[in-house]
């Protein structure tokens, strides 16, 4: 491959992924509520992120750069969803979010179950104590 095509392919990754980032900043401050600016936040950003790390291991080729840029691919993709879900369920725990905008709640059963057996352990833990007291 010519060096002109490399740079092309170089520079229409490097476009494109700051087209991504710039609509995941987008998202973070137009979207309405949490749900959807994590959504903003984790899918553009990783994609835009991870073409320039394929950018930068295409052009540069050595054993250090690409085993470093799979690093970053593994541990962002790793690490990316599972804070978008802490979050997602802690600002559904929280109540903020806006729930006129969810078209399913799927996780509501499962809250109002565990929030059922937290009430029950509280309630079994405290006539345990009026019982011990007496």
């Amino acid at each position: 491959m010519s060096a002109e095509w490399s740079e092309a392919i170089t520079a229409s990754f490097i476009v494109v992924s700051a087209f991504l980032c710039a609509a995941a900043g987008i998202g973070l401050l137009r979207f309405p509520d949490v749900l959807s600016r994590l959504h903003a936040a984790t899918k553009p950003q990783i994609l835009g992120l991870g073409l320039i790390v394929v950018d930068v291991a295409v052009s540069n080729v050595s054993l250090g750069t690409v085993a470093f840029a799979i690093a970053i691919l593994f541990f962002q993709g790793l690490t990316a969803p599972i804070s978008a879900h802490m979050v997602g369920r802690a600002a559904y725990r929280g109540d903020h979010l806006r729930r006129d905008l969810l078209v399913t709640d799927e996780l509501a059963d499962a809250v109002r179950r565990a929030d059922a057996r937290t009430e029950s352990r509280r309630s079994d833990d405290t006539a345990a104590d009026e019982s011990s007291d007496n």
